[in-house]
């Protein structure tokens, strides 16, 4: 009998060429039903689980003696295109030895923030970094390519209270909130450690998580900036307080604890947003652990509880939907056990994981974001040490 973690991968890869036909996917479970939990273990093959295998010769070697740092954003656009944004001053001088002066040694240089991957793995483009017009990062945070092509990034370090968006080739068009300036989870101007980006080309609206510092999703017209709406946890008004840096997180500061009421505030930070074709907005808790979902009014609808006995940096680090017709699926990254959740968006049922924590091909340190192609391809990046980018395939035996 087929196996559930093969039955995940086969029936992606089936509706990811055109086999799912039918009546449009089923709403979330209503609000008043029990939050779905993830539980399960990691996959004993780092190298295959819940029916996905790792591609270990994706991407090709990097041109032009280039070497990534901490990979903080990953998209893949309409054309089945990789899309990453990196971190180069997180690298350390003996990883990027070539570019010290006097250089010392070969290898190896910085590539540029942001790089497109073609399907094979090979490098497109590259471009990113400070410009005319438009202020960039401390710490480069999230990418997302619009339907249109168009490239948002953000970044969550000390001053980064804005996202910015550019052509495809890397044109400046747009920022949305000021370097060093913030005005609080209610503000209607500024951001405060935006994380991720998603845009409803239906109604050309860029939805951000916000995120570090904030505690709240915000909605904005995609093309002018101009505020639309915003919420917080379970669709309320949200309330500042106190913010926990991830890296400062300690039983002495507002310790979570798996057996207390479930907060009605993002704990964050807010750390991904997702949108299906049939109206609903996924969006990550990182530190709550859970997966809220709403409509786009920021309407609550339900939530997924991701192996909330957790402690660590949180398990809700990055949501993405399956290519197909459907959207059947939804992937989670959880960064703290260093697997990928896949679940059952009809349903909300929650499979077994893929991946675990290590330095071998389909291993993760700390899997910080995810998406997926048409093909059921998924594609995982990693930050502190991780530091690259990975494919998994479906197995289809």
């Amino acid at each position: 009998m087929m196996s559930m973690r093969v039955m995940f991968a086969t029936a992606l890869a089936a509706c990811a060429t055109a086999a799912c036909s039918g009546a449009p996917a089923v709403p979330p479970a209503a609000a008043a039903a029990p939050a779905a939990t993830a539980t399960g273990t990691p996959a004993s093959d780092p190298g295959v689980g819940a029916g996905y295998r790792v591609d270990p010769f994706w991407p090709k070697r990097l041109p032009n003696n280039w070497i990534l740092g901490q990979v903080a954003g990953l998209a893949v656009d309409a054309n089945d295109h990789i899309w990453i944004i990196h971190r180069p001053a997180s690298l350390t001088p003996e990883e990027a030895a070539a570019a010290q002066k006097p250089p010392a040694a070969m290898c190896c240089v910085p590539a540029p923030p942001v790089v497109e991957f073609d399907a094979d793995g090979n490098v497109v483009q590259a471009w990113g970094g400070p410009g005319a017009g438009y202020e960039w990062f401390q710490v480069e945070h999230g990418i997302h390519v619009d339907p249109q092509g168009n490239v948002w990034v953000g970044g969550n370090g000390d001053t980064d209270n804005h996202v910015l968006k550019f052509t495809r080739d890397g044109k400046f068009l747009l920022q949305i909130g000021k370097a060093g300036q913030r005005g609080g989870s209610n503000d209607q101007t500024t951001l405060g450690g935006p994380a991720a980006v998603e845009v409803d080309a239906s109604a050309n609206e860029v939805y951000i998580a916000d995120g570090y510092k904030n505690k709240r999703v915000v909605v904005f017209d995609a093309t002018t900036g101009a505020y639309k709406r915003h919420w917080g946890g379970y669709g309320e008004r949200p309330v500042d307080g106190p913010l926990i840096p991830p890296t400062e997180q300690t039983l002495s500061k507002e310790p979570y604890d798996p057996a207390a009421p479930r907060s009605r505030q993002f704990r964050g930070p807010v750390h991904g947003v997702a949108i299906s074709r049939d109206g609903f907005v996924y969006v990550t808790d990182r530190m709550g652990n859970r997966v809220q979902v709403f409509r786009k009014n920021g309407e609550f609808v339900n939530e997924l509880l991701i192996r909330p006995e957790t402690r660590s940096l949180g398990t809700a680090w990055d949501v993405a939907l399956s290519r197909d017709p459907e959207q059947q699926w939804l992937a989670v990254s959880d960064g703290s056990n260093h697997v990928v959740w896949l679940v059952d968006r009809k349903t909300m049922k929650i499979g077994e994981p893929f991946g675990s924590g290590g330095r071998n091909a389909g291993q993760f340190g700390w899997v910080h974001n995810l998406d997926m192609d048409s093909k059921g391809n998924v594609y995982t990046a990693e930050v502190e040490t991780g530091k690259r980018v990975q494919k998994f395939t479906p197995a289809r035996n």
